[in-house]
């Protein structure tokens, strides 16, 4: 009895934390020490994403990377130094996150708006938004407050970012590690419909899974991605073959047609647990874009620091 009772205070002091934390953020932050900071990284962000259409996906991936290695706290930004391992070079992100130099120039724009006021971590957060916004998906109010976290870990980036090869069970593991649920997860790999995935994360898939996987799909995949390793892994092609750069829900609506690029997509249409929520959301983009919105904004409140805590970096890459 007294091991439940330790236990169960535990996990209420665990809340009560998040909670806490939670309640330090707040949608309107920088109303009055930098009133311009929305704008300044809209526009932005809908400049770099008219210029290069994919630049929506890769800014809001960024974010997912950023928040699922230590808190959602800009550690994917910092750039390796003497000394120094960031996350850019795991194995998930390297030769794959980009948006950096859109990233660069926001900052560089908000330090001239408001010195030392917008935190790295907020503008991964607010692009991600935008971004989504761009290519036609739904709004909602980004939660600031964030700090910039001072270190990185590659190993955490190995380990806790979901690899293109999970299982359900892996994938559903993977995220309840972060506090998210199975329809988290299933909501938030909607974001595949927009965003290109690389040869190499897919070849497996493309060449040993023909029962799961749409066979003109397949044939349209095989000569940007051959079977020999190590030919054509940084190769791209679009995770959502219907509609590339528009966010809807024909990501959802691929894999009940088996096109799903990579295993971790099609793993939520196949027989498994995940496959009513994928229904239902291929019928229903409302419905998806309702609970996409609140993924994301609890998603953003992984492991944030606040108040006091880390800083405010004046260049994204490094730490002050």
């Amino acid at each position: 009895m007294a091991s439940r009772q330790s236990f169960a205070c535990y996990t209420m002091a665990l809340m009560l934390a998040a909670a806490a934390v939670s309640a330090q953020l707040s949608t309107d932050f920088y109303e009055e020490t930098c009133p311009d900071a929305l704008d300044i990284i809209e526009s932005a962000v809908r400049a770099a994403v008219s210029k290069e259409s994919r630049m929506g996906a890769s800014l809001l991936r960024l974010h997912f990377h950023d928040c699922f290695v230590n808190g959602c706290d800009g550690s994917v930004l910092l750039d390796d130094a003497p000394g120094f391992t960031g996350e850019k070079t795991a194995t998930p992100n390297k030769n794959s996150i980009r948006g950096f130099e859109v990233v660069d120039d926001i900052k560089a724009q908000l330090e001239d708006a408001c010195a030392q006021t917008v935190s790295c971590a907020d503008i991964l957060a607010v692009a991600a938004r935008d971004s989504v916004v761009a290519l036609g998906g739904p709004t909602w109010d980004v939660e600031l407050g964030r700090r910039d976290g001072t270190t990185a870990s590659l190993d955490d980036a190995n380990n806790d970012l979901p690899a293109p090869t999970m299982d359900l069970s892996d994938l559903i593991k993977a995220f309840s590690k972060k506090g998210l649920s199975e329809t988290d997860m299933i909501v938030l790999s909607g974001g595949h419909t927009i965003g290109q995935a690389r040869c190499i994360n897919f070849r497996a898939r493309l060449y040993n899974e023909t029962t799961t996987l749409d066979a003109s799909l397949a044939s349209s995949l095989k000569p940007r991605c051959p079977s020999a390793a190590g030919n054509g892994d940084d190769n791209t092609s679009p995770l959502d073959p219907s509609t590339s750069y528009v966010f809807d829900n024909f990501y959802y609506r691929n894999l009940l047609r088996n096109k799903g690029l990579l295993h971790s997509d099609q793993q939520l249409f196949n027989g498994g647990s995940a496959d009513a929520q994928t229904r239902a959301y291929a019928s229903d983009m409302a419905g998806f874009f309702d609970d996409f919105r609140d993924a994301m904004v609890k998603m953003g409140g992984i492991g944030v620091v606040t108040g006091s805590g880390g800083q405010v970096r004046l260049n994204c890459r490094k730490a002050n």
